[in-house]
């Protein structure tokens, strides 16, 4: 899957839409149940950063009102309830909080956990090295079409057969119909903040994150 093809998203001569080519382009649809377990794992770490990024750019920009629209469709938001075992009919959450519950829905062994956990302490020690300035910006690339073309690739994956799967399943899907709208969508409430290479580094965490997790996106 090519960002470029994506409708939501126009090409640049940034370099960062290349990265995300490449994320889309891992081997989604030879994952096991494992490895998309593991890929739920490194994706709840980046929704930690996600809601980290998104507070930054609330607090750089505080009268911005799609800003706030976008922030209310994020945090403490009940618009991925109800789910088993997650959450409640009308239970309000940040979006990372409904993560940080699905993966208790089907638990790991502990050195697989460690393991997990050491890469996604990592990746969040990098990316909250990042400036100010760079993380509200990244609030666009990934919510105008960044992240939507990546969550097409997960959803390729063939096997969705435990409840973790399944609950990280619905999120995607959800955030997908979140985002694609282009004129109402989650994309369209940041548009006015164009990222720029600033966000690279945070678009190549990432992917290091998933590959680090589950080798087998690299085959």
């Amino acid at each position: 899957m090519s960002l470029a093809t994506n409708a939501a998203v126009k090409p640049t001569a940034f370099a960062y839409p290349a990265v995300i080519d490449e994320i889309c382009g891992l081997k989604w649809t030879k994952l096991s149940s494992a490895d998309l377990t593991n890929v739920a794992w490194a994706y709840y770490y980046f929704s930690v950063q996600f809601r980290e990024k998104l507070e930054i750019a609330r607090r750089l920009y505080p009268n911005d009102e799609n800003l706030l629209e976008l922030d209310q469709g994020e945090r403490n938001t009940a618009n991925l309830s109800p789910w088993p075992g997650v959450a409640a009919a009308g239970e309000a959450m940040n979006h990372d909080e409904f993560m940080r519950r699905t993966l208790l829905l089907s638990p790991v062994e502990d050195s697989r956990r460690t393991a997990l956990d050491a890469h996604g302490k990592a990746y969040l020690t990098a990316t909250r090295a990042i400036d100010d300035q760079a993380s509200a910006l990244s609030i666009a690339s990934y919510e105008d079409g960044g992240l939507e073309a990546v969550f097409g690739a997960i959803l390729t994956a063939p096997t969705w057969d435990t409840p973790l799967l399944a609950a990280f399943k619905h999120f995607l899907a959800e955030h997908i119909r979140f985002d694609s709208d282009p004129d109402a969508g989650h994309g369209a409430l940041c548009r006015h903040l164009p990222p720029d290479d600033r966000v690279l580094p945070l678009w190549t965490a990432f992917r290091t994150l998933l590959v680090s997790s589950a080798p087998a996106l690299k085959g």
